[in-house]
Formats: structure tokens, C-alpha cells, sequence
């Protein structure tokens, strides 16, 4: 039988048991949904790939100590890795991913503003900027979801699964962070229009 009609669980059985192929055609079947997702939360090729490169060492040395848990949820465990790698990478560097609008969606176009000046320009900076730095304050679990949701749009059925949470966890987590910022800019008398 090819390699390609195997199961994940079969295939991972395969590379434990010698098969090199085995394992090319676990990382081809997933590497484009696992690229995407860090490439979009690093916003940096060469650094997605590298991180790319650390999740999958990762991968083959659990898979070769035996630390690896088929429960059949291969796919998630992987992202789970990468993003961990992910948060280690930014905790290195000290800074949280910074949101680069690519054209799908913008708060600030709904606001009718045309063609913005050069002060309120300055003004939607800062309110970037502020949130920003309202998000380093959060429980990191709060922050993590946030992240996930707003900046990579992932869906909460898939941050569960990366987070290892349920659904709803996954949502109160959500809810709490939003309240939490909202605390917050009261606190700091922000204004955020």
C-alpha cells in the first residue's frame, strides 16, 4: 500500500519501526498548514522557516524517545509544538508579533475616514501602540487565545486544539482577556477613537 493512503498513526509506526519515507510523507501532508500558520504569526519567511525547521526536530526526536502519545491527533500536536516555538521565539526577543494590516480588514476603514492626515495618522498609531502594550499585561493563557484570534484568525475549534483546552475554555479565555483590556483602558484613561 503507498505510503500517501496511510494514516497518520500508521505512518508514525512505520518511522519508529526504520522507515525514513514514512516520515517525508507525514511532514509533506502537513507542511503547508503548519508554514502558514507560523509564517503568519512571525511575518518573516527565513524566521518561519526556521521555526518550521525546530518544530519538526522536535517532532523526530519525541517520535524517536518514544515520548509521542497517538491519539490520533498528530496535526494538532505538531502545531502545538510550533507554537510553543513560536511564544519562546517571542519571549526571546522581548516583543509580541506586530499586526501589519494586509488588506482584508481594517477597524480604521470602517470609520469612513478617506484619506487620513498626518495627525490622525499619528492617532491610530498610538492606539495600535497602546493596545500593544496593554497585551503584555495579560495572563499569558488570555493573551495567547487573543493573539491567536485577532492577529492570526484562527478559529476557537483550533486554538483548543493547539492550546489543549476545551472549546469553552478556549472562548472564556477569549472573553476575559476582552475584559480585562477594557479594565484596563479605563484604568489608563485611554481613548481609543
Amino acid at each position: 500500500m503507498k505510503s500517501i493512503m496511510l494514516s497518520d498513526s500508521e505512518l508514525i509506526s512505520l518511522y519508529i519501526g526504520g522507515d525514513e519515507s514514512a516520515l517525508k510523507t507525514l511532514i509533506l501532508r502537513h507542511e503547508e498548514k503548519i508554514f502558514t500558520y507560523i509564517l503568519s504569526a512571525v511575518k518573516c519567511r527565513e524566521l518561519a522557516e526556521d521555526i518550521f525547521q525546530d518544530t519538526f526536530i522536535k517532532v523526530i526526536n519525541t517520535l524517536r524517545t518514544g515520548g509521542y502519545q497517538d491519539e490520533g491527533k498528530f496535526p494538532q500536536w505538531v502545531m502545538r509544538i510550533a507554537n510553543n516555538l513560536k511564544i519562546d521565539h517571542f519571549r526571546k526577543a522581548q516583543r509580541l508579533p506586530a499586526y501589519e494590516s494586509n488588506g482584508d480588514f481594517d477597524i480604521f476603514d470602517t470609520l469612513g475616514i478617506e484619506d487620513p492626515s498626518v495627525e490622525q495618522k499619528m492617532i491610530q498609531e498610538q492606539v495600535y501602540a497602546d493596545i500593544q502594550g496593554l497585551l503584555q499585561y495579560l495572563p499569558e493563557e488570555q493573551r495567547e487565545v487573543l493573539e491567536m484570534r485577532i492577529y492570526h484568525d484562527i478559529s476557537f475549534k483550533e486554538i483548543a486544539e493547539l492550546t489543549n483546552v476545551s472549546i469553552n475554555t478556549a472562548l472564556g479565555r477569549m472573553r476575559y482577556a476582552l475584559i480585562n483590556l477594557r479594565k484596563m483602558v479605563e484604568e489608563k484613561k485611554l481613548v481609543l477613537c
